[in-house]
């Protein structure tokens, strides 16, 4: 797993919020039965990403009232061809740090850029994080994010 020292984080409070549940395949309707996440999984270990060590979906967790904007992600990968049913899209990934009950976890913030994501889109308060399965985890739980402020601007909305 991916792992950063933890001197350069900035830490936001951020909330577990229901998303669309594509990316773990639990969606009722979801063409992907196994999930987004496993499908491009072997894409990104071809490309150097690993996330064989991570749950399978991500979480949903907003920020708000905070925005962010990323700025210089740790990973980007473009056109990448993950599925034959639409176009390749582009991928970005920065190391974080996700804090649920106190205890530390390693994870992933996954950013696919809208600018070539088919559907599916968050909000600007919402990031969909990869990380290790957190056992009693639950929507609308609160936990602590530490984000590397080199690759992650965090924005004040009010």
């Amino acid at each position: 797993m991916l792992t950063r020292d933890t001197r350069d984080w900035q830490f936001v409070d951020g909330l577990v919020k229901p998303g669309h549940q594509v990316a773990s395949g639990l969606a009722a309707n979801s063409p992907y039965p196994a999930g987004t996440i496993a499908m491009q999984t072997p894409f990104f270990k071809t490309l150097g990403m690993d996330l064989s060590g991570y749950y399978q979906g991500t979480l949903n967790v907003s920020i708000a009232p905070k925005e962010f904007k990323i700025l210089q992600p740790e990973f980007t990968f473009r056109q990448v061809k993950w599925s034959p049913e639409h176009a390749a899209e582009d991928f970005s990934f920065s190391i974080c740090l996700v804090i649920f009950n106190g205890l530390p976890r390693p994870g992933l913030i996954y950013y696919p850029h809208p600018e070539t994501k088919l559907d599916h889109f968050q909000d600007p308060h919402t990031l969909e994080v990869i990380t290790v399965k957190l056992a009693g985890i639950n929507y609308f739980d609160y936990l602590q994010l530490g984000l590397n402020p080199e690759a992650i601007e965090l924005i004040s909305s009010q």
